[in-house]
């Protein structure tokens, strides 16, 4: 075989082989996360728009909108933060930078050499948010100014017309979750592979809406709450119904159910309440 001929076949081989691992990574890929039905995904269907993100995202996106809500801040700030939160670690809480910052870390890749907090701090992503939405208040007219002029005035980015991409995205959770936009936040998911821990609900509603009530037995945990608020608190969750193994929600006279892939529903009136009920487990 001449030489150049033996490169030839070199060269189809690790072709060939490059394929193959990448089906199989493509294959393990698809198998962690659609289930019979499909995907995994959560969708905010506001003004006729619809836009997703996986259930790990949404547990970021409903993080940021509750603290927004928490600090009665407009929801055009939630908007601007998760926005930009898309834009600079896809609502992943990174613990790496990138070569233009390389000590960026978390949801906004804020950066300790920048006055932002420690490290610790930053991978906080209460911290994060909350220290994004202090540097946010302090821009002039942040309300009526661009969106991406407010996000590159708090981050100083080194792509400052990048934010713009995802307004409409941002617009949308932020409505949603903020509770603006009532019953307009949904997830499609798989069974729960457990039981859910009502406990750990209570501990995580606690840290992002720190002023409400929270009552309930059993696998259920009630929330005092009423207006949009209530729908904030329903919607976020929606958005932890993976993390925690949550079944049901129920608002006003809506209700979203694991099992159902069509979003809310109506149903009965429950007043001011949410009313979150946990999985008891397989077979239970």
């Amino acid at each position: 075989m001449s030489r150049r001929r033996h490169l030839r076949l070199w060269i189809t081989l690790v072709l060939l082989a490059s394929l193959v691992a990448g089906g199989i990574w493509v294959a393990v890929q698809l198998t962690h996360t659609i289930s019979a039905e499909g995907p995994e995904l959560c969708t905010a269907d506001v003004s006729g728009q619809k836009f997703q993100l996986t259930p790990e995202q949404s547990v970021y996106a409903s993080l940021i909108s509750a603290v927004g809500v928490s600090r009665e801040l407009p929801p055009r700030a939630s908007s601007i933060a998760i926005a930009t939160a898309i834009q600079e670690s896809n609502l992943r809480n990174l613990s790496y930078g990138d070569a233009a910052g390389p000590d960026s870390r978390g949801l906004f890749q804020q950066r300790p050499s920048q006055g932002w907090g420690t490290e610790a701090q930053i991978m906080d992503p209460y911290y994060s948010t909350a220290t994004f939405y202090k540097a946010l208040v302090k821009v002039p007219n942040y309300q009526s100014i661009p969106l991406t002029e407010a996000a590159q005035t708090v981050q100083r980015s080194a792509f400052p017309e990048a934010y713009a991409d995802h307004e409409s995205e941002g617009r949308a959770f932020a409505s949603s979750l903020t509770g603006q936009s009532p019953a307009s936040f949904s997830c499609s998911l798989a069974p729960a592979s457990g039981a859910g821990d009502p406990q750990s609900v209570r501990k995580e509603l606690a840290k992002a809406f720190p002023h409400l009530g929270l009552e309930g037995s059993g696998r259920e945990v009630r929330v005092d709450v009423s207006g949009s608020t209530g729908w904030a608190v329903a919607h976020w969750a929606v958005a932890h119904a993976k993390t925690y193994g949550i079944d049901r929600v129920d608002y006003n006279t809506q209700t979203w159910l694991r099992e159902n892939r069509d979003g809310w529903r109506t149903t009965h009136s429950l007043g001011q309440q949410v009313v979150i009920t946990l999985a008891s487990g397989p077979g239970a």
